[in-house]
């Protein structure tokens, strides 16, 4: 089962909050141990400008690293925590229970809450990621979602090796390794586990556990052909 654990997809070796990592056997065990890990900091440590434009609800459970950010029309909710040098576009909305590193950045329209962000994370345009771990140089494409709840409210089970794993999650989103890159306007559903160094292709809608340096990708052909009229 190596592969449903952290070290598989992340190398915490330079990650200031790598304990909300600790108590895991399976790597989405770390999500139910934000609130815990967030309530155990001392949060209200804002090191950057918060422009007038900018929302910030229960700032005594925000924190903010030095160069960092925080551009006008903004909302983050707390409790959270954002690392140094992150950039948290017009029009983010950060609906608390964030963990994020430092160079992340969190862009127009993206909606997060629930997340775990590694170091140099890019959700810059138009995604949702709920329930959700992105590793370190994870980048997603435009319009990327993670989906986090399936249609039918059930608890998400992971099938990996012929074994069905219960997760005792009903929301649980994507989890992707380090340096995975996700194409725009790719759909990813719930209890998807990607590995390392994957490349995901636009307009991809998929699940289940990829693998490390796989690449995912459509078996549709678009063809082209003359008008009749």
């Amino acid at each position: 089962m190596h592969t449903l654990q952290s070290s598989y997809f992340f190398d915490l070796a330079h990650y200031k909050h790598a304990a909300v990592f600790n108590k895991t056997t399976y790597v989405w065990e770390a999500l139910p141990q934000i609130a815990e890990y967030l309530s155990s900091q001392i949060l209200g440590n804002i090191e950057t400008e918060i422009p007038s434009g900018a929302y910030l609800e229960n700032p005594k459970k925000i924190s903010i690293g030095k160069g960092s950010v925080v551009e006008p029309g903004a909302f983050i909710r707390g409790p959270c925590i954002i690392g140094e040098k992150c950039t948290i576009r017009q029009g983010a909305y950060i609906r608390g229970d964030l963990i994020a590193g430092n160079h992340c950045v969190i862009g127009h329209d993206t909606e997060i809450k629930n997340a775990i962000l590694l170091n140099d994370v890019h959700a810059a345009h138009f995604a949702y990621v709920g329930d959700t771990i992105l590793g370190n140089y994870v980048n997603l494409g435009a319009e990327t979602k993670c989906a986090n709840l399936k249609l039918d409210n059930s608890h998400i089970v992971i099938l990996f090796q012929g074994q069905h794993i219960p997760t005792g999650l009903r929301k649980l989103g994507a989890i992707i390794g380090d340096g995975t890159q996700i194409g725009c306007n790719a759909v990813i559903n719930p209890g998807t586990l990607i590995g390392k160094n994957v490349a995901c292709y636009p307009c991809v809608n998929f699940g289940g556990v990829i693998e490390a340096n796989q690449v995912v990708k459509n078996n549709i052909k678009v063809l082209i052909s003359p008008k009749t009229r």
